[in-house]
């Protein structure tokens, strides 16, 4: 523990090893608001002429996918500790959320590849949460 010198003793500084309020409360607003954002591009409906396909770049919606999942559970699993049930969570999400889109959202199918997108998305994060966990050590 840092110490500093007060009147001729040693006394322990607690500050030094308190993080910044401001980090304290970025994280959760960050990992809040890429669920948000993942929400509302998962159950956005989509357009007759298929406006959110971007045509002169195939593939970008499996990029799309995969870090819509990848940065929630990312952070989320940073905030938590606790990966497994975040990453489980999300993966019963990415399932659902296609069936969800194939039977209930106008203009939207169920695309298993999209399931995959996203399970990769959620792999990826989970590999990077765990090499983060073991860099810190």
């Amino acid at each position: 523990m840092p110490e500093r010198e007060e009147r001729g003793t040693t006394v322990p500084d607690e500050a030094a090893e308190r993080p910044s309020p401001s980090a304290g409360r970025l994280l959760p607003l960050l990992a809040g608001f890429f669920v948000v954002v993942q929400l509302v591009a998962v159950y956005l409906p989509g357009s007759p002429d298929g406006g959110l396909e971007l045509p002169w770049l195939p593939g970008a919606d499996k990029i799309v996918h995969s870090l819509i999942f990848a940065i929630p559970v990312y952070l989320l699993a940073r905030l938590t500790r606790r990966v497994g049930l975040v990453a489980g969570l999300f993966a019963v999400h990415a399932v659902v959320s296609e069936l969800i889109q194939w039977r209930f959202i106008p203009y939207r199918d169920g695309d298993p590849w999209d399931a995959v997108a996203d399970l990769v998305g959620i792999g990826l994060a989970v590999v990077l949460f765990r090499r983060s966990q073991t860099s810190w050590r």
